[in-house]
């Protein structure tokens, strides 16, 4: 059912810098070992290492001679693209390195087994000293994903991201994962996170990956399309509210909550606006303890998950509606929520201005256009200060979650673990009406 060996692309540019520790084979059968920049001249690859420069044929493919023994490096790797963390690191991989010229760039690619693929993905999306059965949770829906991908490739099925408008003055657009044609995902968030071997993968990861291994979660006799987001905020989203309007009926609202509390319809402004201003109970409610011992480094950086707060002055938020929309609605006189999703995320947005207005969605697109990375969560409220004339001098966002909110909440899933659940209650929260199978 599954490509035992997935291609990874990792990152692109008009060079690739990378560092073989041990010795790689070329398809050639020449042995390569050291540092090495690749770059384009025309239709070639060319090697340089120290004084020497080496042409080869694009796709140039370097393979372990001691898989067990031999990693390599790539320096210059962005994370978090385009969100407010991201930054650039060297990474570490295992499995095979691939350079392949994508006509204007080169692009490095990393071949590896499925199964230790997902290693990989979970010490990244999590810390890897996370609770056991958060662990496993993870692979479960970290391969689900994988595999539905596959299987809609395989079936034809593409993923539009149109802009749809309902009449004049609307601008509708969902992302969903990237279409690769030259390699199966990507190592970003728009896939699923894969940094290599270097965020401290521990036995217990690899354990998690063997005691699951195979297990997806099933719906109506297909592999479920299982998605994640660091926070829910409290209650989960509907998949069709965020992507494509495609109802799946396991990616509906969740309420995060052990004891059973059920939210109001969050859909409604009123119960909206008075659950976002308060702290209702949740598993995803976590205090600085657990975070520090279930979360990455770069994700300890942002505070607040749960409930969080962005303000700006009038003249800034009316130049950064301008930058990130392309539109010339001139100042900014209001936010205006006009539809609600299950967990309270905006689903359309009116921005109103001197010289125009326009409904914006779905939540990406909100998220983008009122912050330079991406606002945490479009589970917002908007609050506007004004000046003696009336005018809006500041606006005050305040927020719940981080993330689309569909799917298993990671925070709220790794603390249901910290309290004994067992993976299977942890998958069964947050995808009701799915069956636990193994497909291989």
């Amino acid at each position: 059912m599954s490509k035992s060996v997935l291609r990874v692309g990792i990152l692109s540019g008009q060079e690739i810098r990378f560092r073989l520790n041990g010795d790689f084979r070329g398809e050639n059968g020449n042995v390569y070992r050291g540092e090495y920049t690749a770059t384009r001249d025309g239709d070639a690859l060319l090697l340089h290492h120290g004084d020497m420069t080496r042409r080869v044929r694009p796709g140039l493919a370097l393979s372990p001679v001691l898989p067990d023994e031999s990693t390599f490096d790539l320096a210059g790797v962005t994370i978090g693209i385009h969100f407010h963390w991201e930054r650039v690191e060297e990474q570490r991989f295992r499995g095979t390195l691939e350079i392949i010229d994508e006509g204007t760039r080169l692009t490095a690619v990393n071949a590896i087994p499925l199964e230790e693929y997902l290693e990989s993905v979970i010490s990244s999306e999590m810390n890897a000293a996370s609770p056991p059965e958060f662990l496993k949770a993870h692979a479960v829906i970290s391969r689900g994903w994988l595999l539905a991908q596959q299987e809609r490739k395989r079936e034809g099925r593409s993923y539009p991201r149109p802009a749809m408008a309902r009449g004049n003055g609307e601008y509708t657009r969902w992302f969903d994962r990237e279409e690769h044609d030259l390699y199966d995902v990507c190592a970003d968030d728009h896939c699923q996170r894969y940094q290599g071997t270097g965020r401290g993968t521990l036995p217990v990861v690899a354990h998690a990956v063997r005691e699951t291994r195979g297990e997806v979660l099933m719906h109506a006799g297909k592999v479920c399309d299982t998605r994640f987001s660091k926070c829910c905020g409290g209650a989960t989203e509907r998949f069709d509210n965020t992507w494509e309007p495609l109802f799946h009926p396991y990616l509906v609202k969740v309420d995060d909550n052990a004891a059973g509390a059920r939210s109001p319809d969050l859909r409604v402004e009123a119960n909206a606006r008075a659950w976002i201003l308060a702290s209702p109970p949740a598993d995803c409610n976590a205090g600085g303890e657990i975070l520090a011992r279930i979360l990455n480094d770069y994700d300890r950086e942002t505070r607040d998950f749960f409930r969080w707060t962005v303000s700006y002055p009038a003249d800034e938020l009316s130049a950064l509606v301008e930058e990130r929309l392309h539109v010339g609605l001139g100042d900014v006189l209001d936010l205006q929520p006009v539809e609600r999703g299950t967990s309270g995320r905006l689903t359309r947005l009116k921005i109103v201005g001197t010289r125009g207005s326009l409904i914006i969605g779905k939540e990406l697109v909100i998220r983008s256009a009122l912050s330079r990375a991406h606002l945490y969560s479009s589970a917002f409220v908007i609050d506007v200060t004004r000046n003696a004339g009336g005018r809006p001098a500041r606006f005050v966002l305040r927020g719940a979650g981080w993330g689309h909110g569909v799917g298993l909440c990671q925070i709220g899933a790794a603390v249901m673990s910290e309290r004994g659940c067992s993976y299977r209650e942890i998958l069964a929260r947050y995808f009701p009406g799915t069956r636990l199978e193994t497909v291989y």
